[in-house]
Parts: C-alpha cells; sequence; structure tokens
C-alpha cells in the first residue's frame, strides 16, 4: 500500500459510539462514520498517520475533514483545521457534536492546537466523543482562552 494511502478503515465503529448514543440520543456512529470515510482524503505520506473529523452544526448540517501533511512538517493541516474551514465556507454557526478518528477508525483526542479551534467554533457546550466517553468541550479544554479574553 502506498504511504499516501490511510490504512483500511474497520466496517465496526468503536463501542464508545454506540455507548454514548445510549447516553444521549444522537447517532454518534453515524459522526464516527462520517470521519471515517473523511478520514480515508487524508495525505498522510510522511506519517502515515491518517485522521479524519466530523461534527454537526447547530442548524443541522455536516462538516467534515481530513489531515493534510506537507514536507514543510511545521505547516501541515489537522483534521480539525479543515472541518472548521468547510464550517465557515458553508455559512459559519456553532458545532454541537464533535469526533475524530484515527486510521483504523478509532476514536482518538484532538491536538491541543484544534481543541482551541473547536472551542473557537463550539463552545463549552460542544459534545465530543472522546477515548474517555462523551465529553463537553469545557471538560476537554477547562479554563479555555477564548474571545472573551480579547474584550
Amino acid at each position: 500500500m502506498d504511504a499516501a494511502e490511510p490504512t483500511p478503515a474497520t466496517a465496526q465503529p468503536d463501542p464508545l459510539a454506540a455507548e454514548a448514543t445510549a447516553a444521549d440520543g444522537f447517532d454518534w456512529s453515524a459522526l464516527q462514520e462520517a470521519a471515517t470515510a473523511a478520514m480515508r482524503h487524508a495525505y498522510a505520506p510522511y506519517s502515515g498517520y491518517a485522521v479524519g473529523a466530523a461534527a454537526v452544526v447547530e442548524d443541522g448540517r455536516l462538516v467534515t475533514g481530513c489531515n493534510v501533511e506537507n514536507a514543510a512538517y511545521g505547516v501541515g493541516l489537522c483534521a480539525e483545521c479543515g472541518l472548521v474551514s468547510q464550517l465557515h465556507l458553508t455559512g459559519g454557526g456553532r458545532l454541537t457534536h464533535f469526533v475524530c478518528v484515527g486510521g483504523e477508525g478509532q476514536v482518538i483526542m484532538p491536538c491541543g492546537r484544534c481543541r482551541q479551534l473547536l472551542f473557537e467554533n463550539g463552545g463549552p457546550d460542544l459534545r465530543l466523543l472522546t477515548v474517555a466517553g462523551l465529553r463537553s468541550m469545557s471538560e476537554v479544554l477547562p479554563d479555555a482562552f477564548g474571545p472573551h479574553d480579547l474584550a
């Protein structure tokens, strides 16, 4: 397999999604599947670590993103960057539900930079499916720096 191609994702969603759906009624499995589909478009020829992200916007839109690496390592883009770009490209709004997956379709945690992006575009009440189950953005990024700090 070419290093630029992500590892094929498993057909079964992470058991965390089923538990999360049972807990709050939101279809986390479908959101994880959307993130996995986005992950298949990742450009990760250097690390081989494909990532996909998916979120629902307050008006019901689905936005997705995948990571895009670059030979100048510092300018690579995380999947969440593409997702936030798609959010604003398609009309803006607030993210309400979010999940990020790795190369096998498994739930992974957003990095610190991406947590900040998610806070800015979803606020403290954004719901995330994480490796530890359902969490709010305020739990994933406590005491977050945000627009209120610039006022």
